[in-house]
């Protein structure tokens, strides 16, 4: 990043999306990156505990080992000549001894458990273990970001993306959270993965191949592709001959492909007519991309409009909001981000322990926000979690911070001011997230819109006129802020501020500032933002006298 004034800011390949071409939730509630690193912590002192409780087991296993060792040269001595060692009086109190009182001792030295310590540790711990949901949410997660990034299952699981690999049962436990919750697509990718890791010779604990391909046969059955089905059912019966579901599924597939050959022969005239209008159809619909779809793209780095044209009005400045005292002498670092709606970001604008400071604040409190189809009338205010519209899917952890509460805090508030020239005691208090496994916010609006005419009633001070977004975090891949309607994409960086206009000066919302959280692929994801309101701005950002000015 080099500058010089009103420098013109060159091409950026990607646009600060990370794409990782052919590498590698639905709803579900995703862990906050917080307190995934309890638990991992958590798992550190149960390791360390079960450690102490091994050595405890190998210790009283040494004292039996010993006494059993010695007691085996004895014995062996003594049953060679039985009469002429009992004929000793110390030999034969030494057993009189040994059997009435050593053997009790070597029997109170085996009952005793010395497993209490580490079994009350790890029931004290156990109320903070995840549940099942937790585990079915997580395996979501991954499946959502399997989809979103395009991300191939053996890519996944053979450890192509930085990490552990995946094992045969990992797998098969992927494809039954899917095929609990009737996602055959997703069952059938996963118990695929799993058959071809037992087919290269890994071994499982929980699974064999009949039972993989038992939930593949009906999988690939339930996505209507018959053929396929037919043919792990026989490699299942190849394996497991008795197998009585799948002598029946046998009989009804056969059936069903006969009966389904005979009805393509009678209607394939028909068919052939009516085939050129299908393909029509079709492809004037995948002409069409659906907002998800482009949003999925977009987290991708695909389908960004950042067309050359447009490149060449967008430059990097030394910026001092009109010769601010502040910045007068070190104006701050200001990129254009996209030309209109005009989104900018600022380079180096908080420092390091500042941001280190309000994660410290914010991680005790963090309270879990769920992302649903509720309207944006109904977003709640203040230090609530905020629900945003048209989000299926998707959570992520925050808090909000009041000025009062820290001088860093007060800090921040008054930096966001200075740099964007707009009255901030107006504003919502500081919201502090940290986006857990796979969790995004979907495309949603910052303002309320007209049919919300009560969105902020209780605010008092108008509609969201400004957003301010401070990332806290790198974040290794994925995680990417983009905007559907404008084919826009903006990347997470370390200490830097994105910010942007909701509202026209006239008060107009601005629908282009549609805009999404992509979920994170690698990483942690730390952010901020500031909702910036009408009330105050009026000789700051005075109002224009057409809709859209």
């Amino acid at each position: 990043w080099q500058f010089e004034l009103f420098e013109q800011k060159r091409p950026v390949t990607g646009c600060g999306v990370w794409f990782l071409g052919c590498l590698l939730v639905w709803d579900f509630l995703s862990l906050g990156q917080s307190h995934m690193t309890d638990l991992l912590f958590t798992e550190k002192d149960l390791v360390t505990s079960l450690k102490d409780y091994i050595r405890a087991e190998e210790s009283k296993l040494e004292q039996i080992k010993k006494w059993a060792d010695k007691l085996d040269v004895l014995s062996a001595a003594a049953t060679q000549d039985p009469e002429g060692f009992l004929g000793h009086p110390v030999n034969a109190f030494k057993l009189m001894k040994r059997l009435n009182t050593e053997w009790g001792e070597l029997e109170s030295l085996v009952l005793t458990d010395v497993s209490d310590v580490f079994i009350s540790n790890l029931t004290i711990q156990r109320q903070y273990f995840p549940n099942d949901d937790d585990q079915t949410g997580a395996a979501k997660a991954l499946m959502r970001l399997q989809d979103t990034y395009q991300l191939d299952t053996n890519a996944i699981s053979t450890g192509e993306l930085p990490g552990l690999t995946l094992t045969v049962d990992d797998c098969y436990d992927l494809g039954k959270v899917a095929y609990s919750e009737a996602d055959y697509y997703h069952t059938e990718l996963w118990m695929a993965q799993a058959l071809r890791q037992l087919d290269q010779g890994e071994p499982s604990r929980a699974v064999d191949a009949v039972t993989v391909l038992d939930y593949l046969s009906y999988s690939v059955y339930q996505q209507g592709e018959l053929e396929r089905a037919l043919e792990f059912t026989k490699r299942l019966l190849d394996l497991d001959p008795t197998h009585q579901r799948a002598n029946g599924n046998l009989k009804y597939f056969e059936y069903q492909l006969a009966k389904q050959k005979k009805v393509e022969k009678v209607e394939k005239v028909e068919e052939k007519e009516e085939e050129t209008k299908v393909r029509q159809r079709r492809e004037s619909k995948d002409d069409y991309l659906t907002e998800r779809k482009k949003y999925e793209q977009l987290c991708r780095g695909q389908g960004i409009k950042l067309t050359p044209r447009r490149q060449s009005r967008l430059f990097c400045r030394y910026y001092d909001n009109n010769r601010h005292p502040r910045y007068v002498i070190g104006p701050v670092k200001q990129e254009d981000e996209w030309d209109s709606p005009h989104i900018v970001r600022y380079h180096n604008i908080v420092s390091e322990k500042d941001m280190e400071k309000v994660k410290e604040l914010a991680k005790p409190r963090v309270s879990l926000s769920i992302f649903n189809s509720r309207t944006a009338a109904e977003f709640i205010r203040g230090r609530t979690p905020l629900v945003l519209s048209n989000a299926r899917g998707g959570a992520k952890y925050h808090a909000w911070l009041g000025a009062y509460e820290h001088p860093v805090v007060d800090k921040i508030n008054q930096l966001i001011e200075d740099v964007t020239g707009l009255n901030v005691k107006t504003a919502e208090d500081l919201q502090v997230a940290n986006y857990g496994l796979g969790g995004q916010y979907e495309p949603h609006f910052d303002f309320g819109r007209k049919d919300e005419p009560d969105a902020f009633e209780e605010l008092g001070t108008g509609n969201r006129i400004a957003t301010w977004l401070l990332y806290m975090t790198d974040v290794q891949a994925g995680g990417a802020t983009v905007f559907t309607d404008i084919g826009a994409a903006v990347k997470p960086k370390k200490g830097t501020a994105v910010f942007w206009y909701n509202l026209y000066p006239s008060g107009e919302g601005d629908y282009r500032t549609r805009h999404a959280a992509c979920p994170v692929l690698l990483g942690n994801k730390w952010v901020s933002n500031k909702w910036i309101h009408e009330r105050g701005q009026e000789f700051r950002r005075r109002c224009g006298l057409n809709e859209t000015d």
